[in-house]
């Protein structure tokens, strides 16, 4: 016996009767992407008024920027060898600077993205034992910039590059340079010293 189409169309509809709804099939959510889409979003809330004062970006994407950086692992890189040459207290003190540096450093450059918008690439790519999100960011004049963030296999992101070769963690070691002079130390008021500037600032220096 042969079926009309309005008797196949009839079997299809009682066969998703029988099994439920029909599920929507999508493609998995990349794990490495969502820190950077979660990151993306409290920058937008930040900057949804207008870039506001240092402080308040600071309250809407400090502890973000923290759970999404490995800034353990960042200061160590960017220290370079002298860092196994300090003592376990200097490394402590070291990391926990860092970290205080290194989140109002990015809250501060935020202001320059005001009016501007944040585009994530929803897949990231493979680079040795790391993924690289690309995302593009552009300011409120129209001007764009390629910013990808390398995640480590734990998610979090231990190093930025600016257009694709200009590496933060680098730019970093280069200036750590002569105050590492100093030792932990020396290392240690030039971050208390920057950030301290940074927020004393009634207008966000461009960094």
């Amino acid at each position: 016996m042969r079926l009309n189409r309005r008797t196949l169309l009839a079997a299809a509809l009682a066969t998703v009767a029988a099994s439920g709804t029909p599920q929507i099939v999508r493609a998995a959510e990349d794990p490495a992407v969502e820190p950077i889409r979660r990151l993306y979003a409290k920058f937008e809330e930040a900057l949804k008024n207008g870039a506001g004062d240092l402080k308040s970006r600071l309250a809407i994407v400090g502890d973000t920027l923290a759970a999404t950086f490995d800034t353990p692992a960042m200061v160590r890189t960017a220290v370079g060898p002298k860092w196994k040459t300090f003592k376990p207290e200097q490394q402590e003190a070291l990391t926990e600077t860092f970290g205080r540096y290194f989140v109002t450093l990015y809250a501060n450059r935020l202001s320059q993205a005001a009016g501007g918008k944040f585009d994530i690439k929803p897949q990231s790519e493979e680079r040795g034992p790391n993924r690289v999100v690309s995302t593009r960011v552009s300011n409120k004049d129209g001007d764009e910039s390629d910013v990808d963030y390398v995640v480590n296999a734990s998610n979090r992101v231990q190093d930025v590059l600016l257009n694709g070769n200009v590496s933060e963690v680098a730019s970093m070691r280069a200036s750590f340079a002569d105050p590492l002079k100093g030792g932990a130390d020396g290392l240690l008021k030039f971050m208390r010293d920057r950030t301290d500037g940074m927020l004393a600032a009634k207008v966000s220096p461009r960094e």
